[in-house]
């Protein structure tokens, strides 16, 4: 029960779940999904099927898709997590002290000039 619920507790399931189900879809089409419309069926159900059919394989690659993307964004904020997380050790640490260099001093402020006016305007008062 443990291992269920921490399965389904993971951030991954929901994406994972979705592009199972989108891949379970597509290759059951493959292998004769589309059987029902050999079958003599009223023309209200058959048409309720083609439906069902013509909305899954618009919008499962588009659930996939997402999914895929969704897995791939997790999976690489974690990686950066994790080597983020990580001791920083410097391969060959200084032998010598470095001192810090004094603070730059901060540049002399201006006032601002004025815009030069053209020739043949005036403002208005």
């Amino acid at each position: 029960m443990e291992t269920l619920k921490k399965i389904v507790t993971n951030q991954y399931f929901p994406a994972g779940a979705v592009l199972t189900a989108v891949l379970l879809f597509w290759i059951v089409a493959m292998l004769g999904g589309l059987s029902l419309l050999n079958n003599n069926q009223p023309p209200l159900t058959t048409l309720t099927w083609m439906l069902f059919v013509y909305a899954a394989a618009v919008l499962t690659p588009l659930a996939g898709l997402f999914a895929a993307v969704d897995l791939v964004r997790r999976w690489r904020r974690n990686r950066a997590a994790a080597v983020a997380s990580a001791p920083a050790e410097p391969a060959n640490p200084p032998a010598v002290a470095v001192e810090a260099p004094e603070p730059a001093q901060p540049p002399t402020s201006q006032p601002a000039q004025a815009k030069p006016q053209r020739p043949g305007r005036q403002e208005a008062a």
